[in-house]
């Protein structure tokens, strides 16, 4: 070379971090609102919903999550006109943003709806590569012409035989359930791997008015537990224990399913984002190869998100868990099929978590406990 030259290049090696979308959830619902009809409005903690929303379902709804969402809680509102659809709603709100879920506030009273629910979630899987659940409202009771073995009856068979994976059915017992659900699954004090049952969390707030039937009897527990054990999100309480709390967030998967339970669904998908998002950073990039060291690496670069998630924190002793288990070794695989195409298989491990506790106690009476 004639002449000495010096090139100096910045490196990108895609160890930035992935926006975070989880618990910013988009409500959609009929309202005579105007201002709400036909776009996204954005709302927050300490928006002021008295100048935003009306007391329809939609407002109510929206209430009751901002108040039992606390700190931090983001979401968007969706107001529908008279003619306008869901499923365009959805369509248009992600033209300009992220959701982790949507809340579709106005009942589902046919179960063809679900399908269509699960079909527009997968569809902005395929479209867009974002992943979504769904809550979908499904009718209260009737108090002036139903009873709750009435009630009960029609509700199973509302839901019976549907496979919706992404879809979580929730009764609107007390008017704005699906509100009070969806603000608790953004509670920051805890995690999108925790379920809503969680009596740490705290009492549910603002849930609406106790429904009673025909015949002026009030919902019971045995109503609740045959709505929640055919999939449906329900409060719950515990006699002897003050304040009112939740049941599982249960979607309508199959009986053989691995996405029965929202704490399974959200770290999934969390993990489906930020991994998508590092897979896209490595196309044409040949530091991932199909050479010894180049696996190696990219196992560690992919295992990261694995780390990220499973971070733990320790107070006094006591140590809370992070949203997965920490991986292994063996959770991340990479194989190449041909010259082009890699195969990247990811195992996420979510923790064990108590929903039915026995205590045994038992009296010992031996003569080696007198003293």
């Amino acid at each position: 070379m004639a002449i000495g030259q010096v090139e100096v290049n910045n490196l990108n090696l895609g160890q930035g971090n992935a926006p975070e979308i989880e618990r910013h959830f988009l409500f959609i619902g009929k309202t005579a609102k105007t201002e709400l009809q036909g776009q996204v409005t954005r709302i927050n903690a300490t928006t002021n919903l008295d100048d935003v929303v009306l007391g329809d379902g939609l407002g109510k709804s929206v209430i009751a999550a901002q108040a039992n969402g606390k700190q931090n809680w983001t979401a968007a509102i969706y107001g529908l006109g008279d003619g306008s659809s869901w499923g365009d709603a959805i369509d248009h709100a992600n033209q300009s943003d992220s959701f982790e879920a949507v809340v579709l506030v106005d009942v589902a009273t046919d179960k063809a709806q679900f399908d269509l629910m699960q079909t527009k979630a997968e569809s902005l899987t395929s479209k867009l590569g974002r992943w979504i659940f769904i809550l979908a409202a499904t009718p209260g009771i009737d108090s002036k012409a139903q009873t709750w073995a009435e009630y009960e009856t029609a509700m199973l068979g509302l839901v019976n035989d549907v496979a919706a994976r992404w879809v979580v059915p929730v009764p609107m017992l007390h008017g704005n359930n699906i509100g009070v659900l969806a603000g608790r699954l953004c509670d920051r004090s805890v995690t999108v791997a925790d379920t809503p049952m969680r009596v740490a969390t705290g009492s549910v707030l603002l849930l609406g008015a106790m429904p009673t039937d025909s015949a002026g009897k009030a919902l019971e527990m045995s109503t609740i537990t045959t709505l929640a054990n055919a999939r449906y999100s329900v409060p719950q309480t515990y006699p002897d224990y003050e304040g009112v709390y939740w049941s599982d967030a249960m979607t309508l998967e199959t009986k053989t399913g691995d996405y029965q339970f929202l704490e399974y669904v959200r770290p999934v998908h969390k993990a489906n984002r930020r991994v998508r998002f590092k897979a896209i950073s490595r196309i044409g990039d040949r530091i991932l190869n199909s050479t010894p060291p180049s696996i190696e690496l990219n196992r560690s670069f992919f295992r990261k998100v694995l780390f990220d998630m499973a971070f733990t924190t320790e107070i006094g002793g006591i140590t809370f868990p992070g949203e997965i288990m920490t991986p292994r070794d063996e959770d991340v695989q990479i194989v190449w099929e041909t010259k082009t195409k890699v195969v990247i298989s990811i195992m996420v491990r979510p923790h064990n978590c108590p929903k039915y506790i026995v205590v045994n106690i038992a009296l010992d009476l031996s003569k080696e406990t007198e003293k």
